[in-house]
C-alpha cells in the first residue's frame, strides 16, 4: 500500500511515520500544499537501492583507470537505447 501523508505529519506524528518506514519497511511519500515533496525510507532500504549502483560506480571507475577509451554522451544514449529496444 502506498503512504501519502502532508509534511507536516512528519513533525506532528512522528512515531505513526517512524513505524511504518522502520517496522514495517514502507516508504512514506510526504506532500507539501498537495505536491510531492520527498520520500522518506529507512536506511536500510535506502543501501538496498544505492549499492548495486554504488558497485557499478565503482567497477566503471575502475575500468575508466584502466583504458584511455572514452565514449561521448552520444555514444553512451545510442547504446542504452540499442539495449532498451532490444529488451522489448
Amino acid at each position: 500500500m502506498i503512504h501519502i501523508r502532508p509534511v507536516s505529519d512528519l513533525r506532528n506524528k512522528f512515531p505513526e511515520i517512524e513505524n511504518l518506514v522502520i517496522k514495517e519497511g514502507q516508504p512514506v511519500y510526504l506532500t507539501k500544499n498537495g505536491y510531492g515533496s520527498m520520500v522518506v525510507m529507512s536506511l536500510e532500504k535506502y543501501a538496498e537501492l544505492t549499492d548495486d549502483l554504488e558497485m557499478k560506480l565503482d567497477e566503471a571507475d575502475k575500468e575508466a583507470d584502466s583504458t584511455d577509451v572514452r565514449y561521448t554522451h552520444d555514444e553512451i544514449f545510442s547504446k542504452v537505447k540499442a539495449r532498451i529496444d532490444d529488451g522489448r
